[in-house]
């Protein structure tokens, strides 16, 4: 699920400075130590894949921030838990993967075993699938 399905332009949402401060000014980080809630104004794609937000600010200007970096709020103003739980390819095979770990191997007889290099292969390669 999305944050276009979630959020409408003009609602609040509050700004968390921890995982964005490293790419904003100084007078974007005052204006979010003074208020770290938000209005949206618009919303942006932000590499293809994801969907940013520009927000408006305390001292009035405009910046954006990525989907992660935001935190939603319900109508009492409360933040809404972000469900990280979510699998978008959850089949049998897919979750099998993802249980699967490598541990690093320190005889030469481990390092030349095949099932062995075929897990690191896996747990090498899932991430990207």
């Amino acid at each position: 699920m999305s944050i276009l399905d979630k959020v409408k332009i003009g609602n609040s949402v509050q700004v968390n400075l921890e995982l964005s401060k490293d790419r904003l000014t100084t007078e974007t980080i005052d204006a979010i130590n003074a208020s770290s809630l938000g209005k949206i104004s618009d919303f942006r794609i932000t590499d293809g894949k994801g969907i940013g937000v520009v927000l408006k600010l305390s001292n009035g200007k405009e910046q954006w921030f990525f989907e992660n970096e935001i935190d939603l709020l319900d109508e009492n103003g409360n933040v809404i838990k972000k469900n990280n739980d979510i699998k978008e390819n959850s089949n049998f095979i897919f979750d099998y993967l993802r249980g699967i770990n490598y541990e690093n191997k320190n005889k030469v007889s481990d390092l030349f075993n095949p099932i062995n290099f075929f897990i690191w292969l896996v747990v090498s390669l899932k991430d990207i699938f």
